[in-house]
């Protein structure tokens, strides 16, 4: 009996050894990403983005928010753990040693005769005959008589000045960790019940892990199917137009197996209606191309539906079925257009090089879908080079707002936000109708835009110039500025049902070629994490150079500095081209706002390698013969224009928009002058 307890506790020991192996670990991860989880940021306080309800912090949402599945599993694990604990300690006896002395109440060393006293005082108390208390029997029985026996019996004695006991050599006692009720279990009983536990415990779990990890197989780090990659990298081409980008977006794994329900035909075909002018059909052969629309798959018509009324902001009107269909896509949306970027930039020409002009549409694409701005008021007009959509993202603004504000010549975005706070209220309210309430909504988002500076320059490390077959090393200082002076805050998204935070895309290209030659996402969201980074990008270049501790702790606090003021670095490799000068641009795109992008022009100048393998003397023909890099005169600057937005059809309107250079006027150059290879480049 006592062995079949002692089972049952080792059961029970074993099961907590089992919850606690991986649940102690977890829990203390848990925690310190919880107490090294970065501050929520700040934001937008419009009206607009007030009444979405993303942001409140309900009752509901909080507990929302801590009933994860993750969190209720840890929770109940940890009460079984507790029960267990307690009831093992319940449970468990404490193990004695046997003190034959102690027992008697008698000192060691006693004499027989007082050995015989206090038995018999005892057997008074404890006694079957004189106490019927089965304890009490148990006690006579086990302890007190074995305990006389030990004291008085000659080879009991012995036994017990041997071995410590009076029964002699005691064996080594080994308990199975198996519940008390299976050992009891005789015949087939047993052996069913002991192959059930085995299913529920083993084989179960190992189900529902082979199970896991299959459905796991089909998604990758960021959640985007396997199956996605492979079609985006399929349909993405070097020539496909920003227009175009929608038609290769909603092709997603994600999307085509969304389903498609005949309820929702009537919907869809009033949601048609209310799109048309959207969908780029062709108005000479509206019939065949609304015929053509609608023989696609139902789900890419479905799709391109349901975002096309997310961009021209009709989603009031979908059935509630296609609500839930619409926000599920909208979910998807940020993850699979970052996973597109990636497809666009991935190197694939022969010098391993991206694709700058998909890149751009995908980028644009991501703006209109959290702006909810449609893609065709890109289109320039109006001796507008931007278009409208950048004013379309303020609130309470409409075409009509455009054309009042544009009577005053306030016709570029950038205008409007150069503007003093006194006279942008008065054009807001004076001219074009809104009220005070509506003009501070206005002046709330425009704190909230931000404004991008890059300061680049590419050298090789250790050497004057840059030669032909060089690794060229990129260090690009990408700074952000806001008038409400935040660095880290979310984006003005009203339309868009999901926190967003905003990212930046830096990409060093060469427009003539549509090639990029260095591409990489910027974040400005962690404060901490971006500090680490510089500070070991900044130490490992100067002891590479043979920098002192000295000027290596000077260069780290520098750089310490410039991220918590909003900075972020960033720093690429690529091996230098050929011999000449090399038109690049460097361009810094939002993928949240629209018109906060930054470009900026400048030449690469890579010198001839020596044939003794020996770096060349750089011809002494002013800085411009000693540069590895150099800035484009403002001539020159005017040339390079393909960064800006292909949805005009106007060819005129579209070489005008060179002159625009940067979308918010934040990038700028200190001088016209040629510069040093070492030295940066204000942008």
């Amino acid at each position: 009996m006592a062995a079949a307890e002692e089972n049952s506790s080792l059961f029970l020991i074993f099961i907590l050894t089992m919850i606690a192996l991986p649940l102690v670990p977890y829990t203390i991860m848990r925690l310190c990403h919880a107490a090294t989880k970065k501050a929520k940021p700040i934001h937008c306080r419009c009206s607009g983005c007030h009444r979405s309800g993303k942001y409140r912090k309900s009752i509901y949402k909080k507990i929302s928010n801590f009933s994860t599945w993750s969190n209720l599993t840890i929770l109940v694990l940890w009460i079984v753990v507790i029960f267990l604990v307690y009831y093992i300690k319940l449970s468990s006896r404490e193990v004695q040693v046997f003190e034959p002395y102690s027992i008697l109440g008698l000192e060691p060393g006693a004499t027989e005769s007082d050995i015989k006293k206090s038995y018999r005082r005892l057997s008074i108390l404890y006694h079957p005959d004189k106490n019927p208390d089965p304890e009490a029997h148990t006690y006579f029985v086990e302890s007190i008589s074995k305990a006389y026996q030990a004291l008085t019996d000659p080879t009991s004695r012995e036994n017990y000045e041997k071995y410590g006991h009076p029964d002699g050599r005691q064996g080594f006692q080994m308990g199975i960790a198996l519940p008390k009720f299976l050992l009891n279990m005789d015949g087939a009983s047993g052996g069913i019940m002991l192959l059930g536990i085995v299913g529920l415990c083993i084989l179960f779990p190992l189900m529902i892990a082979v199970i896991y990890l299959s459905r796991s197989s089909k998604y990758t780090g960021n959640y985007v199917m396997h199956q996605t990659l492979s079609t985006y990298y399929y349909f993405m081409k070097p020539s496909l137009a920003p227009s175009k980008v929608m038609d290769v977006f909603i092709k997603a794994a994600e999307y085509m197996e969304m389903p498609v329900r005949r309820s929702d035909d009537e919907p869809l075909q009033k949601l048609f209606v209310a799109v048309r002018s959207e969908l780029n059909l062709d108005l000479k052969n509206i019939r065949t191309e609304q015929a053509k629309f609608w023989k696609q798959h139902p789900s890419l018509v479905k799709m391109e539906l349901l975002i096309q009324a997310h961009l021209t902001r009709e989603s009031f009107a979908l059935s509630p079925a296609l609500v839930k269909d619409y926000r599920h896509m909208l979910e998807l949306a940020p993850r699979l257009l970052e996973e597109l970027v990636k497809i666009a930039l991935l190197p694939r020409s022969p010098h391993g090089f991206g694709w700058l002009r998909p890149a751009i549409g995908v980028v644009e694409l991501s703006q209109s879908i959290i702006q909810a701005v449609p893609l065709s008021a890109r289109k320039a007009g109006g001796g507008n080079s931007e278009g409208i959509a950048p004013f379309l993202q303020l609130p309470h603004f409409s075409e009509a707002t455009v054309k009042k504000i544009a009577r005053k010549k306030i016709r570029a975005f950038q205008e409007l936000c150069d503007m003093s706070q006194v006279e942008r209220a008065a054009l807001l309210t004076q001219v074009a109708g809104l009220s005070e309430e509506e003009a501070q909504d206005v002046e709330l988002v425009l704190e909230m835009v931000p404004t991008i500076e890059v300061d680049i320059r590419c050298e090789t490390e250790g050497e004057e110039g840059i030669q032909e077959g060089d690794v060229v090393t990129m260090y690009a200082w990408v700074s952000l500025q806001r008038r409400s002076g935040l660095i880290a805050a979310l984006p003005h998204a009203p339309c868009f049902p999901f926190h967003r935070e905003e990212n930046f895309w830096l990409l060093l290209a060469d427009t003539a070629s549509n090639e990029v030659w260095l591409s990489q996402k910027v974040s400005f969201m962690d404060e901490a994490t971006a500090i680490t980074a510089a500070s070991k990008a900044i130490q490992d270049t100067q002891e590479a150079l043979g920098a002192s501790p000295r000027e290596i702790g000077v260069a780290v606090r520098e750089a310490v500095d410039r991220v918590k003021k909003g900075s972020r670095l960033v720093m690429g490799k690529f091996q230098a081209p050929a011999e000449g000068n090399h038109n690049l641009t460097s361009l810094c795109l939002c993928d949240a706002w629209i018109g906060c992008d930054s470009k900026t022009s400048f030449k690469l100048k890579v010198l001839k390698r020596s044939r003794a393998g020996t770096r060349a003397h750089v011809p002494e023909e002013g800085p411009v013969a000693e540069d590895g890099i150099e800035e484009e005169e403002e001539e020159e600057e005017e040339e390079y224009d393909d960064y800006e937005s292909e949805y005009s059809d106007d060819e005129e309107e579209e070489k005008n928009k060179g002159k625009g250079k940067v979308a918010n006027g934040a990038a700028h150059k200190k001088a016209d002058s040629d510069i040093d290879s070492g030295s940066d480049i204000d942008e």
